[in-house]
């Protein structure tokens, strides 16, 4: 009987191990495939020209990828230097003279602007009813309507963004009124991390 205890005891330990290992290995497995993906994908992101990978004697893994974070970096504080600020107006003025790119151009630079603005990142996670009553989704609040939607059906109209887990990047738009929409006092990154990992992490948890 002791024999037959220690045998299921051994057994339950050995199961707990497994568990466990499967656990850790799974977000690390992960991470490393999606790395080997971007690793695989950064070989295209610079030209063949300008790629250093292309005149050193070896080949050294993501490096365009380093190249590129440090460009934007660049690009993004230049963009703050009186000199950048006047570039970019320059820049600005001429997309939106171009007919098809002004459209194109003009709605990215709004949705980016929302999504990057901290004094509204509190305030744009919300908690609506879908795709059916009593069944809750995350979205992103973007802005408040008040063009032809918002007059024609007479009501205080949100503009609603429901993305998709595990790729917040799709997923649908949504007017909805105002007295259905639930603020939440989370940022965004709490939301994009709940929405990234299916529900698995939650605010709280790190």
């Amino acid at each position: 009987m002791a024999k037959n205890t220690k045998k299921k005891s051994l057994a339950l330990i050995l199961r707990n191990y497994f568990i466990t290992g499967v656990v850790v290995l799974i977000p690390i497995g992960f991470t490393l495939y999606l790395s080997k993906i971007l690793i695989g994908l950064s070989s295209k992101i610079l030209p063949e020209n300008i790629n250093p990978n292309n005149y050193l004697p070896y080949a050294i893994p993501g490096i365009e990828i380093i190249i590129s974070i440090l460009f934007i970096t660049f690009v993004g504080g230049l963009s703050l230097s009186f000199f950048g600020k006047k570039i970019l107006k320059l820049i600005d003025d001429l997309f939106k003279r171009i007919p098809l790119l002004r459209t194109i151009y003009s709605a990215i630079s709004q949705m980016t602007e929302t999504f990057s603005n901290k004094d509204n990142d509190k305030k744009s996670v919300v908690l609506i009813e879908y795709p059916r009553k009593g069944v809750w989704a995350v979205g992103f609040a973007t802005k408040e309507n008040t063009g032809e939607m918002a007059n024609k059906t007479k009501q205080k109209l949100i503009n609603v963004f429901i993305p998709t887990t595990p790729n917040p990047t799709s997923g649908f738009f949504v007017y909805l009124d105002r007295a259905d929409v639930v603020e939440l006092d989370m940022g965004m990154d709490d939301a994009v991390k709940i929405l990234m990992s299916a529900g698995v992490v939650g605010v709280d948890e790190e």
